[in-house]
């Protein structure tokens, strides 16, 4: 069994959540809460503890009048795990094995908040043994990530995620999307556009190992991360320098994509630290 985190993250989300029940977001139905929306009269909304006595003597119609506020609701949370191949490389940690480990700090922060989540695997396919259906009982999710640790498939790709966004629901959800991203572009711009009615995350999983560990001149073999299929490749410092500088640029045009659906990355690439989680939150999602 995974232990559960020592510390969460905090975040809070920049839209009204419409879910009905008690949570801990700004929501937009009416209820206990602290938000003020306005007055309507006691027979539009009969509860004697919010009467407005100074509005009611005022009113021309002679109604009383009660107060109306927002009640604090939850919001559903998605986490999104890429298990194709490339997740298997390890450098200091497994990719895999990260990305277990931030799951872990997902849903003991949304625990701790009071929301719901789903996990959600995939390679080339979503994987129906991952699903976990919405909730927040925290041990059903870290018994699911075992599962998931001990995945060793190889030489799949992450084609799934394509048919990801409809595993998602219609309200307005946080959406944690934890992979190296070593797949093709338009399928990140695909389902970015898919579930473009959520608040998407993406956590980027890299590793200096995979550039740091070339060599500088010699034969080796160059794996592809999503194929698995290997080349044997006589190296230079040129090739090295340039294969770098694909490293640099793959990493920038990623955050334009990003940026172009409102989504900032978060790139992991040494240890992970709730700290990181909630500095994001204050830089890019903040109320």
């Amino acid at each position: 069994m995974i232990a559960i985190p020592e510390k969460s993250f905090t975040y809070s989300i920049p839209w009204k959540s419409d879910n009905h029940h008690l949570g801990d977001h700004p929501g937009n139905q009416r209820g206990i809460g602290f938000e003020y929306r306005g007055n309507v009269p006691l027979v539009d909304y009969p509860d004697t503890r919010r009467m407005d006595i100074s509005r009611s003597l005022r009113d021309p119609f002679e109604q009383i009048q009660v107060r109306l506020f927002n009640q604090e609701s939850p919001t559903p949370v998605y986490i999104l795990c890429d298990m194709s191949s490339s997740m298997q490389f390890k450098g200091q940690i497994r990719k895999l094995d990260l990305a277990v480990e931030i799951a872990a700090s997902i849903g003991s922060a949304v625990a701790h908040a009071g929301d719901v989540y789903s996990f959600i695997g995939y390679h080339e396919k979503v994987l129906a043994e991952t699903l976990l259906p919405m909730g927040n009982r925290l041990s059903e999710l870290l018994a699911q990530l075992c599962q998931v640790a001990a995945c060793e498939d190889m030489g799949r790709n992450s084609a799934g995620v394509l048919d990801v966004p409809q595993y998602l629901g219609q309200k307005k959800s946080l959406v944690f999307w934890l992979s190296d991203f070593h797949m093709p572009l338009e399928h990140v711009d695909q389902t970015l556009t898919a579930m473009s009615a959520h608040q998407v995350i993406p956590v980027v999983l890299w590793d200096e190992h995979e550039v740091s560990r070339l060599p500088r001149l010699g034969f080796s073999n160059m794996i592809d991360p999503e194929t698995g299929v290997s080349r044997n490749m006589f190296f230079t410092s040129a090739l090295r320098q340039r294969i770098e500088e694909m490293y640099a640029e793959r990493q920038h045009t990623l955050q334009q994509l990003f940026l172009k659906f409102d989504s900032p990355a978060l790139y992991i690439t040494d240890d992970y630290h709730p700290d990181l989680m909630t500095n994001y939150f204050e830089q890019y999602l903040s109320l």
